[in-house]
């Protein structure tokens, strides 16, 4: 059964960054995976021939999906498949885990080891490279810092340093350039299951901030 948790987006300044890591630790925990508060995050996302994940974003379609593959501060030992699902504003992940020949060969265009996988998202993932055609499109790097409260299995994170690979797709590769995405704001993140406790609303409430659909792989096809 999928679980689908809520989700809310906001850009803010540099200087409501700096107010949030003032308020946030003194509340939250910081997620076990970070080091010293924080870790970098290297993405590749696939859309199809039509770029169909990227118009259903700006057009605000209200049940879509994306698949991407991702693995955190440089670390190529543990990379991960991900699907991640929208259905009006809730939100849901699936993800599975990909040795780096796996993540290497799907980047390679080579799916035939796929066909033998028992996992279920790998499985859905081989069906769509072939029935939709998916393929990479942009890489995402980008900074997080994440806190973490217990009730309410609330999850805020502050995204910044947004950059693209523009034409490189090859992930794994150090040497792929990167550059600034569009304007690369400061992302702030809340996610909670059922409800969101207040004293998390009020520490989260920045002034002149609204909601917004803000996406890191929308802004990172600025370029192509």
């Amino acid at each position: 059964m999928t679980n689908y948790r809520h989700e809310y987006k906001h850009v803010i300044s540099l200087a409501d960054m700096v107010i949030l890591q003032g308020r946030l630790p003194a509340l939250m925990q910081p997620d076990p995976h970070a080091i010293e508060g924080k870790y970098k995050i290297r993405s590749l996302y696939f859309d199809d021939p039509t770029d169909k994940a990227l118009r259903e974003k700006l057009d605000g379609v209200n049940r879509r999906e994306k698949f991407r593959i991702r693995y955190y501060n440089g670390d190529t030992s543990l990379i991960r498949l991900e699907k991640k699902s929208k259905i009006g504003g809730l939100c849901s992940k699936l993800s599975a885990a990909l040795s780096r020949e796996e993540a290497q060969a799907i980047v390679d265009g080579n799916y035939a080891w796929m066909r033998q996988s028992t996992d279920p998202l790998i499985t859905e993932f081989y069906a769509k490279l072939l029935s939709q055609q998916l393929r990479p499109k942009t890489i995402v790097d980008y900074t997080r810092e994440p806190y973490l409260f217990s009730v309410g299995n609330v999850r805020v994170t502050i995204d910044y340093n947004i950059r693209t690979g523009l034409q490189c797709t090859d992930f794994l590769d150090p040497a792929c350039i990167t550059i600034p995405a569009c304007s690369a704001p400061i992302i702030l993140e809340v996610k909670w299951d059922a409800f969101l406790p207040e004293i998390i609303r009020d520490t989260v409430q920045i002034g002149g901030r609204s909601v917004c659909a803000y996406s890191k792989y929308a802004a990172c096809r600025v370029y192509g």
